[in-house]
């Protein structure tokens, strides 16, 4: 049985960020020191991104709300709300992405209405409520009064792809299964100033996005373009506990991301792609000879930030070409958490440059240190 992950959709908000404005109002902000304003500088100079998307429609140039909760427009100060201001407008903002993108995904699924769904996965690590984001779209989407739900969260930016293994597990225990899968991320809900590093470097890279997908056995249709699930793995590095976590603190998420990360997946990630490789011979002699880059066409890397896909890039000797689709998500997008890898692989799919049969390896990493990854071949 061969199942596979169709119409893949992606969403943002319609708030944008331009990363240099975004940079200028975070070094301006009262109680920085000059340590900070200099690494605020180089974090948001060196990342890679031009643009990213908020639903903090406050953040807007043109938005002058009576009573500012996360931005003064007249001060330029950013504000401090408490976890449960900023968990309240998860759960309503979120909701409107969720829907959107699961409703984007069974729109764009020839073949499959709402009421074939069987089970639905909901993946996010920025918010919390209940009834949840599952209940939510099977509600606002008309699924099936008995459709199974599943909500990964919490898990960091790796957990889109467990959600596609879970999905997966569903169609090979039952072959009439139909999942939808989708993904929200509000990072910028969590996002403040700081002299912390770590804060800075998350404040200058996360960002709002939603993706959704549709995994089942059933055949697509005549030209549709989809990607089979052949193959998952996890590995959990033995080193980096600490380095990547994310905590619920009084004034939102708090986020630990470390500047040892690039070098902590530069030393560990072929040892990460290892299991995934294992099977077949000739993609575990090709990583073990440094030819990854041509035993599979195409990488769907999770782009946690620059210094990151750099490492990738350089460790397993791919093309600047392989890095393309994860490059472009971060320049447009940023780091959605979870929903990037999607994102990405929304991008390869649609690509001139993915034919019939290629090989995708896609990896993300997350809290843990954990890498996640998957082996996936397209279908055109």
């Amino acid at each position: 049985m061969t199942v596979s992950l169709r119409a893949i959709s992606t969403a943002v908000p319609s708030t944008t960020l331009v990363q240099p404005e975004v940079r200028d109002v975070f070094a301006s902000q009262p109680g920085l020191n000059r340590l900070a304003q200099r690494i605020v500088a180089t974090s948001f100079n060196v990342s890679g991104i031009e643009t990213r998307y908020t639903v903090l429609e406050e953040l807007s140039r043109d938005a002058h709300p009576e009573v500012p909760v996360f931005f003064d427009v007249e001060s330029g100060e950013l504000l401090l709300p408490g976890t449960k201001a900023r968990n309240e407008i998860y759960a309503e903002e979120a909701t409107k992405l969720y829907v959107g993108a699961g409703r984007a995904a069974l729109e764009q699924c020839p073949g499959v209405e709402a009421s074939d769904v069987t089970h639905v996965v909901t993946v996010s690590c920025t918010g919390f409520y209940a009834p949840g984001p599952d209940f939510m779209v099977a509600r606002e989407l008309g699924l099936p009064a008995g459709v199974q739900r599943y909500h990964l969260g919490f898990m960091g930016c790796y957990a889109a792809i467990p959600a596609l293994r879970l999905a997966a597990q569903l169609c090979e225990a039952d072959a009439s299964a139909v999942v939808l899968v989708v993904s929200v991320e509000l990072c910028t809900l969590h996002l403040r100033s700081s002299n912390d590093p770590d804060t800075i470097v998350a404040s200058s890279l996360f960002a709002d996005g939603a993706a959704a997908g549709i995994v089942t056995s059933r055949p697509p249709a005549d030209g549709e373009r989809t990607l089979d699930l052949d193959r998952f793995a996890t590995r959990i590095t033995p080193v980096g506990e600490g380095d990547m976590a994310w905590k619920i603190g009084d004034h939102g998420f708090e986020m630990v991301l470390s500047n040892a990360i690039p070098a902590i997946i530069d030393e560990h990630i072929t040892g990460a792609l290892e299991p995934l490789f294992e099977h077949d011979a000739a993609l575990a002699e090709a990583l073990a000879t440094d030819g990854s880059s041509d035993a599979v066409e195409h990488w769907a890397i999770h782009p946690g930030g620059r210094s990151i896909l750099d490492k990738v890039e350089s460790r397993l000797g791919l093309t600047e070409a392989q890095l393309v689709p994860a490059r472009e998500t971060l320049r447009d997008y940023g780091n959605m958490s979870s929903a990037t890898v999607l994102f990405v692989l929304q991008n390869i799919l649609e690509s001139e440059a993915a034919g019939d049969g290629d090989r995708v390896a896609a990896m993300a990493f997350g809290p843990g240190l954990t890498v996640e990854t998957a082996l996936m071949t397209v279908r055109a």
